[in-house]
């Protein structure tokens, strides 16, 4: 109807920013993830040489398989600190590379996950010992979901390095490049595995803080969780031979 339309240059900056953010608040996906539509498909492919480069290897020139590809995917939200970033850069699928353990210049800091929770503005404490909760909850369901995909993929390699002795005609590059792949994938495997460590910690300290500051009921069901994330870490259902045997800590 005449008269009744308003064009997009009448709009205030302000409305068009809220109404942005609004259509891109539906891209969210699950755990903090970005929809698959603002994926790509090689998106993590940078975690291996970044692994190897880091243990001074030199990474993989083949291309990812449906298995590596999937398994670098649901790496990622377990490799990177909980809440570092904002929630708009979640919304917009901003993800950034991630320094592997092995840097020497990383240092581990336990207490900053607990102290973001603490000092960030909440309507009550409960309200904090249930975001603990479920970032707990979700790692315990990342963990197996990483598992399942880490376990056919470490098999598979396995089965490659069998296979390197009789394959014919196999060139230097050919078997560097399959040698640096397996061993990008376990560096890997072992990268989650440190950095669950680092989470259990850092949950720890939160969740000891928390109860220092403000006890309540719901401490029981964060600590039974914390537990049962500890033990998982510490019995993962597959250990990949360790590339470099440099020791970690998780000590902050």
């Amino acid at each position: 109807m005449p008269g009744t339309s308003v064009t997009i240059r009448f709009l205030s900056p302000a409305l068009l920013l809220l109404t942005g953010i609004t259509l891109g608040a539906c891209s969210g996906g699950d755990f903090g993830r970005a929809r698959d539509d603002f994926r790509n498909d090689d998106m993590h492919r940078w975690m291996g040489a970044e692994a190897t480069s880091s243990v001074a290897l030199k990474p993989s020139q083949f291309q990812l398989t449906d298995g590596e590809r999937q398994l670098r995917d649901l790496a990622y939200p377990l490799i990177e600190p909980p809440h570092s970033r904002p929630a708009w850069r979640t919304v917009f699928g901003d993800f950034q590379p991630v320094a592997s353990p092995w840097r020497q210049a990383v240092i581990f800091d336990r207490t900053a996950y607990g102290r973001a929770l603490i000092d960030e503005p909440h309507r009550s404490h409960s309200s904090r010992y249930s975001q603990l909760i479920d970032d707990l909850r979700d790692d315990i369901t990342r963990f197996e979901l990483f598992y399942a995909s880490a376990i056919p993929v470490l098999e598979l390699d396995r089965k490659r390095n069998a296979t390197l002795a009789h394959i014919t005609e196999l060139s230097p590059r050919e078997r560097a490049d399959a040698t640096a792949r397996m061993q990008e994938n376990a560096l890997i495997v072992q990268w989650v595995q440190q950095c669950l460590e680092r989470r259990v910690s850092s949950y720890r300290w939160g969740l000891e803080r928390l109860v220092l500051q403000a006890p309540d009921g719901m401490a029981a069901e964060a600590d039974r969780l914390s537990s049962e994330l500890a033990a998982q870490t510490a019995n993962p259902p597959v250990t990949p031979k360790p590339v470099v045997e440099r020791p970690l800590t998780t000590r902050g």
